[in-house]
């Protein structure tokens, strides 16, 4: 959106000249305006299949806030409109499409139209469309569920977020994304090394930070969630598969086993997402009907030490 004006076509590409996949940055990035959550004041616009927006989902799911926080789904496969919303679905405002909403933050709003999008009815504002911010604000909530970023592992989550980021989380994207074959092969690398370290971290470790949960695995989980049946085929991420690590794909099925995180995950909707018609990836648009993978099956991490994620 340029000056309040909608464009179906980016007009500032996320590849540039050397065919490297650079993401751009979020343009609304303001505090809660309050740490104590009134029902259904806050307004979230999600998507199923966004990884940014899965964060913020999880952070909903463990601390407790499904009540507090309404949420409006985005259709599976985006449209010359963007993130469109079925009739009845965006009940706040009843917006059709993203970039209404987005119309709603200034009457000259100039960005991308992204979720998630965090918006306060009470001030009719919006929050922050930034999703660390909002899994940070939410997370570290008090009265509502454990504290996902404590004081004392900060420095530990900050370095595996930095890390995780730009190697894993975006990574695949850069993979993905990437218009060169140069550019291709430095995201497919940086990938696989990150995966193997964490799975050899995970040899003596039960969560990334050691015994607690921490917002940092709540970041990492939407890759791992989306890696078998999309990354691992749609972007060519394919040396290995998140079945092929013994301790990431133990950790992964742990987390899913967590107390409403399976509620957050979408497999399917991830594939028609990701095989969506593509020029330059998927240009008929077919949707693979595999892979079929257990998640369900025991995660045999239990040896480990833990803290719970209740307390």
């Amino acid at each position: 959106m340029i000056a309040g004006v909608y464009h179906a076509e980016d007009p500032a590409p996320d590849s540039t000249l050397d065919g490297a996949f650079r993401r751009q940055a979020s343009t609304i990035r303001n505090a809660l305006p309050d740490t104590a959550l009134e029902p259904e004041r806050f307004h979230l616009y999600a998507a199923w299949n966004c990884p940014w927006a899965h964060r913020v989902l999880l952070v909903l799911a463990l601390k407790g806030l499904q009540d507090l926080v309404t949420v409006a789904y985005a259709e599976p496969r985006r449209t010359a409109d963007g993130w469109v919303y079925a009739e009845g679905a965006d009940a706040v405002y009843g917006a059709s499409a993203l970039h209404h909403a987005y119309a709603r933050v200034t009457p000259a709003y100039t960005g991308r139209i992204t979720v998630p999008l965090l918006w306060d009815r009470v001030h009719d504002k919006a929050v922050s469309n930034e999703s660390a911010d909002l899994v940070r604000m939410l997370g570290t909530l008090p009265s509502h569920g454990p504290n996902l970023a404590p004081p004392e592992k900060l420095d530990q989550i900050e370095a595996w977020n930095e890390k995780i980021y730009a190697r894993l989380n975006n990574g695949v994207y850069r993979a993905g994304f990437a218009r060169t074959q140069e550019a291709y092969e430095a995201g497919f690398r940086d990938v696989f090394a990150t995966m193997d370290e964490i799975d050899a971290h995970l040899v003596t470790n039960r969560y990334l930070c050691g015994d607690t949960l921490t917002e940092a695995d709540l970041r990492l989980f939407p890759t791992l969630a989306r890696f078998d049946v999309a990354y691992h085929y749609a972007f060519k991420c394919n040396l290995r598969r998140l079945i092929d690590y013994p301790n990431l794909w133990g950790y992964a099925r742990e987390l899913y086993a967590l107390p409403g995180v399976a509620e957050t995950v979408k497999f399917d909707i991830y594939k028609k997402g990701y095989f969506s018609p593509s020029e330059l990836r998927n240009p008929l648009g077919i949707v693979p009907l595999g892979p079929k993978i257990d998640w369900t099956t025991p995660h045999g991490r239990d040896s480990l030490t833990t803290r719970s994620v209740k307390a």
